[in-house]
């Protein structure tokens, strides 16, 4: 087939036949005998199944003659116009000859560079000076802050609300921008990981377009980006800020909206993919049931999480609330629906960044504390309460601790560190609350964190020092055997490594709990020289085990001397050292070396095999 596009320009230097590109009819002809014509200018058109096919000269020249007219058939190859010699005919300085220039801007092009625009920020100036004023960002600004520069891909920018039957579409297109949800593909944490790993889903809500609520095209828009995240398995974070559905859309036929698939799509992506869910100012019904589907729930003070906002509680019949009223912060952290709290916008993308930064890989860049300092950090005196992050903060990486959940169950400590730049989970019981006794709420927090390490192939540090699971009438009246049960269905069907370390009390069907279910379910278990175990704490086993000696001794003074001498002899008996020795735990190891034995034993592991699925079906939201 003849090019339409010419070479360096030549003078023909006799009779040329110019030949039709291909079978077709005739449409136009552009130029006559006599007409001077430069390399690539086009003589006539050929019109093809419904397309049009410029016949152009391949040569500076003077038209001849036209061996055609409009309507006439012509077979390819079949000579339409013949050129003679002729003057060169220059075209302008840079240009191809028949070409437009490259920075010509079409009306086509202009009219589609003017609704970009109007998706953007600047288009609605008064708008961002009042979110401003209000020390809040744009929905575009926190996605600029939390994807690296110039990486951001997105979806549906020129998508406005399904109310064109109510509202001029002008209007619709500057105020309803994306339709109020921003969404797109983008890298994050990118100086640190590679593309593919720094690879993210991004959406945010954008509550200066009528209150950040669920549209009809937002809600195609999510099922077309949560479909993708399935596809290409990326991490997720939603700025989830918003009131939940909204009822004004007219655009479609719909009565109840119950067959959006939103929600049934962005829940199967729980235990597939890293789910960060970002809470700022008012986020209820629809958004809130979306953030509550998320793995970590980012916050910052001015948050109000429900499941209902202010017009739907009313509409209930169960009174008139404001909405900072409904589900405020210190509520939401108490309860354990938050995981993180920051301290604005600009922190909480800072949290995101970071949450997902472990699910990313391991890092070559890091330091730590002297590790010497642990031999001290659990007191002599085996009474006495001590700082159990402090022990996290040393054991990992310095500046690597990311602690979740640190209000709800304080019990239990659940935090992702890194060792030797190698992300990692860590479980550990607080003795500074109830001796670091395990209840309801502790057994809970722990067992939901080892689903999501387990989800997403994080090995898990344990660091043990309980007396137990909590009992008690006022213990039980919590659920506590279901709740405390959790833990070892949990525990027992992780896959990924489990290092378990005795700071000090080990004892009875709690610590099994810190150890999977058994001290022989992790890949190591050891104590340190502080550790003391037992299969119930020592003095309850005492009392039970010797109770006819005891109460066979009238004298109390000399009944409570033979107590304390038993009680002694069962803390010698259960001492780590002792323990060791019957190799019910692995060793017992010098503070200082945990972390090299955690590091060394982790890089022993061989590496996780790709997977196209989930390995759990899902992470628990709760």
């Amino acid at each position: 087939m003849p090019s339409n596009r010419p070479g360096p320009d030549t003078v023909a230097a006799g009779p040329v036949e110019v030949g039709s590109p291909m079978q077709g009819t005739v449409v136009s002809v552009m130029v006559a005998p006599g007409d001077p014509v430069g390399a690539g200018e086009t003589l006539l058109l050929v019109e093809s199944m419904k397309m049009e096919h410029p016949v152009v000269a391949p040569s500076s020249g003077v038209v001849q003659s036209i061996a055609v007219q409009v309507g006439d058939q012509v077979e390819r190859a079949a000579p339409v116009v013949v050129l003679g010699p002729g003057t060169t005919v220059q075209g302008a300085a840079g240009a191809v000859p028949g070409e437009p220039s490259i920075d010509l801007v079409r009306a086509d092009l202009a009219e589609v560079v003017e609704r970009q625009s109007l998706t953007l920020d600047g288009a609605r100036s008064d708008v961002v000076e009042r979110r401003h004023r209000e020390g809040r960002r744009m929905a575009r600004e926190n996605l600029a802050d939390l994807v690296d520069p110039g990486s951001f891909v997105e979806y549906g920018s020129l998508a406005i609300a399904a109310q064109r039957g109510r509202r001029p579409e002008r209007e619709l297109i500057v105020r309803t921008p994306a339709d109020g949800l921003v969404a797109g593909v983008g890298r994050v944490n990118g100086a640190l990981f590679d593309d593919q790993r720094a690879a993210c889903a991004v959406l945010s809500y954008d509550y200066t377009v009528l209150a950040g609520t669920q549209g009809q095209q937002n809600h195609r828009k999510k099922d077309r980006l949560f479909a993708l995240v399935e596809r290409m398995r990326l991490p997720v974070v939603l700025f989830a800020e918003g009131g939940g559905g909204r009822p004004g859309d007219t655009d479609y036929a719909v009565v109840t909206g119950l067959d959006c698939s939103a929600f049934a799509l962005f829940g199967a992506l729980s235990g597939l993919v890293p789910l960060v869910g970002i809470a700022s100012g008012r986020c209820f019904a629809g958004n809130a049931a979306l953030l509550g589907c998320c793995d970590v729930v980012v916050a910052t003070p001015d948050a109000s999480i429900g499941m209902g906002g202010p017009a739907m509680i009313e509409g209930g019949g169960l009174g008139r609330f404001r909405p900072e009223e409904i589900g405020p912060l210190a509520v939401q952290v108490a309860s354990g629906v938050v995981d993180l709290v920051a301290r604005d916008d600009a922190d909480a993308v800072r949290l995101a960044r970071q949450y997902l930064s472990y699910f990313q890989g391991p890092v070559g860049d890091w330091s730590c504390d002297d590790q010497r300092r642990l031999r001290s950090m659990v007191p002599e005196n085996r009474k006495r309460a001590y700082e159990v992050r402090g022990v996290i903060e040393t054991v990992a990486d310095t500046g690597s601790v990311l602690e979740l959940r640190a209000g709800f169950g304080p019990g239990m400590v659940t935090a992702l560190v890194r060792v030797e730049g190698m992300p990692v989970g860590v479980i550990a019981n607080d003795p500074g609350h109830l001796g670091g006794a395990i209840d309801a709420e502790a057994a809970d927090k722990a067992a939901r964190f080892l689903q999501l390490c387990d989800a997403h192939d994080l090995p898990v540090l344990s660091l043990c020092d309980t007396p137990g699971f909590m009992v008690g009438p006022e213990a039980e009246a919590t659920g506590q055997v279901r709740h405390c049960s959790r833990l070892f269905v949990v525990g027992a069907s992780l896959s990924v490594p489990l290092i378990t370390i005795v700071l000090r009390k080990g004892y009875g069907l709690g610590a099994q709990a810190m150890a999977g279910g058994s001290f022989r379910s992790p890949l190591l278990t050891v104590a340190w020289p502080t550790g003391e175990l037992g299969g119930m704490g020592l003095e309850g086993a005492v009392r039970l085990g010797f109770r006819r000696e005891l109460d066979a001794i009238a004298d109390p003074a000399e009944r409570d001397a033979a107590f304390s001498a038993m009680v002694e002899r069962a803390y010698e008996h259960g001492k780590a050292l002792n323990v060791a020795s019957a190799f019910e735990i692995d060793d017992v190891i010098d503070p200082a070396e945990s972390r090299s034995r955690i590091a060394g034993l982790l890089r022993s592991v061989p590496p996780v095999p790709a997977r196209s699925g989930k390995k759990r079906a899902c992470v628990d939201t709760w």
